[in-house]
């Protein structure tokens, strides 16, 4: 018996690694990004800022205050707010009871699903006619104008800019790519390096450039924050906990999505 044990024990140690390694396919898998979309970000002639997640790490204090309250708190705002207080301890305060209102705030949000829309938002389209042409003519990505893409929430929402920065933060991570709320593509930016596309005589050539966007969907967590001192002990308490639905487009950074189509007749 104790055999068998130990055999089945060997088998399940043995399947775990596999398990997970499909798993992280998987993954893998559904973040990978289409032959058709390409990074310009050497190329684009706009310099789009680096967007900075912010995920403050806790101080020693502002980790015990996260760690005491009875809901799950991530919003990097009142994280800062927390790293910057000081309680310091006396004798008087055994004897000093308080609770000291911070605010309702959105405490975390919650992803329940991610997507990206490859083709989110059309903002070029290049055109050679060579209808009349006796040999192929070959076209490439130029960008006409300066365009600028914009994202945000599917619906009005409370505290909208912090909810904002808790769902990029959540969209990033699952898709692996450069999020950003607003993203601009710079006149004249163009795409070389061999990614030419040919258009053969007695037809019309179309290059659309899309920028992509990621589709995030979840819920966000209110609640009315209070520090509580008392008997020297400090914690929070977090009253009128409610949470709201909420989705968000967030384009995709310095990408571009690039369909081509031939045609013997002008669209």
């Amino acid at each position: 018996m104790k055999k068998l044990t130990l055999f089945l024990a060997a088998i399940i140690l043995f399947m775990l690694p596999l398990h997970s390694l499909a798993d992280d396919k998987k993954e893998e898998n559904a973040k990978k990004i289409p032959d058709y979309v390409m990074n310009i970000s050497k190329e684009n002639t706009y310099p789009n800022p680096t967007q900075d997640l912010p995920q403050l790490q806790p101080s020693e204090l502002a980790q015990e205050l996260l760690n005491s309250a009875d809901v799950k708190i991530e919003n990097p705002e009142l994280i800062r707010m927390l790293n910057e207080t000081t309680i310091n301890g006396s004798k008087l305060a055994l004897l000093f009871n308080a609770s000291i209102y911070l605010g309702q705030w959105p405490l975390a949000y919650e992803s329940a699903e991610t997507n990206v829309n490859w083709e989110f938002k059309k903002i070029n389209t290049n055109y050679v006619d060579n209808r009349g042409g006796k040999a192929a003519q070959r076209m490439q990505y130029a960008q006409e104008q300066q365009k600028n893409v914009t994202g945000g929430l599917t619906a009005k929402i409370p505290n909208s800019e912090e909810v904002k920065k808790m769902m990029m933060i959540k969209a990033t991570e699952n898709t692996g790519l450069p999020l950003a709320f607003e993203t601009i593509i710079g006149q004249g930016t163009k795409k070389g390096g061999g990614h030419y596309y040919n258009i053969a005589p007695k037809n019309v050539g179309y290059l659309y450039a899309f920028v992509p966007a990621a589709n995030e969907k979840g819920k966000v967590t209110y609640g009315e924050v209070y520090l509580k001192l008392k008997g020297g002990k400090k914690s929070l308490e977090v009253k009128n906990v409610t949470q709201q639905g909420i989705g968000a487009w967030i384009p995709v950074q310095d990408h571009l999505a690039l369909k081509f189509n031939t045609s013997n007749h002008p669209y």
